[in-house]
């Protein structure tokens, strides 16, 4: 049990580790934390708000893999990962940089994805399949969740510069609930799907580590909690 739940944590903390190098000013030990609990919280209420609709697609007609669903999926997770990240940070006075945004999304990200690694890892019995499993959770739906957390934290510190939040803070919101769900609905309808998916988040990657470069090249110190419009 335990080693299960090691494995299923294995991909966040690799991911994270390689993320938080992007922070010039280290946060925190216990925000990091913080958030990533928070995160991880924001997946177990995506879950009850997920099965709620769930519900209601089956008493309709509309298919649960269709891209309107699989969009709305997407964005309980998105929505639910920037809530909890902004109630925890957004006053902290660790939070005086555009880019701890970012940062601090990819943390959020990381613990969502570790309750679904986990999951996941527990539903599955077979040896060989774990491995399967975690290599593309890796390199997959955990990546995934970082990706599109970045954009909503990218937007999010672009808001926080020009001193516009309400009106760029949708629009990251926007962007990571489409890649989200692109990945994902990739993933079912197209054959071979997993590896356009991974080839999808790969030059995603590309786009998302420049905006972390256009974030720090113009990140200046903002003050205590960097939330407020």
């Amino acid at each position: 049990m335990a080693y299960l739940i090691f494995l299923g944590l294995l991909p966040s903390f690799i991911w994270l580790s390689f993320f938080l190098q992007e922070d010039i000013h280290p946060e925190p030990r216990k925000m990091i934390f913080y958030v990533f609990v928070g995160g991880m919280a924001a997946a177990v209420l995506t879950v009850v708000l997920q099965y709620l609709f769930e519900s209601y697609l089956d008493a309709s007609t509309i298919s649960k893999n269709g891209f309107y669903p699989v969009t709305v999926f997407a964005a309980l997770e998105e929505i639910f990962k920037f809530a909890l990240t902004y109630i925890i940070i957004s006053k902290s006075k660790h939070f005086d940089e555009p880019i701890d945004a970012m940062i601090y999304m990819v943390t959020a990200a990381s613990g969502m994805a570790a309750v679904e690694n986990v999951s996941v890892m527990m539903g599955s019995e077979i040896l060989s399949e774990k491995a399967g499993i975690l290599v593309f959770r890796f390199l997959g739906a955990t990546l995934l969740h970082i990706l599109s957390s970045s954009l909503v934290g990218y937007y999010w510190a672009k808001g926080i510069i020009k001193k516009k939040i309400l009106l760029w803070l949708p629009v990251g919101l926007v962007a990571g609930t489409l890649l989200h769900a692109v990945f994902n609905y990739s993933i079912i309808r197209l054959n071979g799907g997993i590896i356009y998916s991974i080839v999808f988040l790969v030059v995603a990657a590309f786009f998302i580590f420049y905006d972390f470069e256009k974030i720090k090249n113009s990140s200046v110190n903002i003050g205590s909690g960097a939330g407020g419009e």
